[in-house]
């Protein structure tokens, strides 16, 4: 299609799977990275075609934030497509249920997480749709957002509240953005399969993760690739709004 895309958080997993899904139909990628470069190094030597670029970016700040969208913007031609992926994600490292950590790892933990997950979508959001009406082109943005939302993260409070947030205000978008012909979902995927989860699927704990979709396994970021590309595209549109369960039932609203 040749539209220029920016996929935030490109440097592995779901955000590779992305890069590489809209690269396969013939869009120009910018992957961005916040601090795995040779991550975000390696997706550009994964995707077909030509055009791609690196752009690199701390998106805890506003500044560097709009530097990634308009060096995107820059290098691409223009953004079409904003696929907002970037995310601090669960992990050992960071739980933070009250009863297990300090008040002043409480804040710090969900500064962090609202930070990323939140703030850095909304920034980028902003960026990629004023440069969508000054152009006065029609576009897409699509936000990776979580089952966590849903069904309570109490380990991770801060994740799936960050979530629940970025679902609420992709809808709030897509009815700020529709008229300028921009259309704004959500994803909500359940367990994916990508390497930095991989411990979790090992042994008794892998099976139990399993077995909470009644298809007896996870998902994998190539199906959450297939629905983004769906709902970035021209016959998406009118999909704008939706948040889209991706949990193989797992979870039901």
């Amino acid at each position: 299609m040749n539209r220029g895309i920016l996929v935030s958080g490109a440097s592995g997993g779901i955000g590779r799977a992305i890069a590489e899904a809209f690269a396969a139909r013939g869009d120009r990628i910018a992957v961005h990275y916040g601090t795995n470069r040779a991550g975000a190094e390696g997706t550009l030597r994964l995707l077909a075609g030509d055009g791609h670029v690196l752009t690199g970016g701390d998106l805890r700040d506003p500044a560097g934030a709009a530097r990634v969208a308009e060096d995107a913007a820059d290098a691409l031609g223009g953004v079409d497509v904003l696929v907002n992926n970037a995310a601090v994600a669960p992990q050992p490292e960071n739980r933070h249920s009250p009863a297990d950590v300090s008040y002043a790892d409480w804040q710090r933990i969900w500064r962090d997480t609202v930070d990323v997950n939140l703030l850095a979508a909304a920034n980028l959001t902003w960026c990629v749709a004023r440069q969508l009406i000054d152009r006065g082109v029609p576009g897409a943005i699509v936000n990776v957002g979580s089952r966590g939302a849903y069904r309570g993260e109490p380990e991770f409070p801060a994740y799936g509240a960050s979530k629940a947030a970025l679902h609420a205000f992709g809808q709030s978008m897509a009815v700020a953005l529709a008229p300028h012909g921009i259309a704004v979902a959500s994803v909500a995927p359940g367990f994916v399969a990508t390497a930095r989860q991989a411990a979790k699927l090992t042994g008794e704990p892998g099976a139990e993760v399993r077995a909470q979709s009644p298809f007896g396994r996870v998902g994998t970021p190539e199906e959450v690739a297939a629905a983004v590309l769906h709902l970035a595209s021209p016959e998406g549109a009118w999909s704008s709004g939706a948040v889209l369960d991706l949990n193989g039932a797992s979870y039901l609203r």
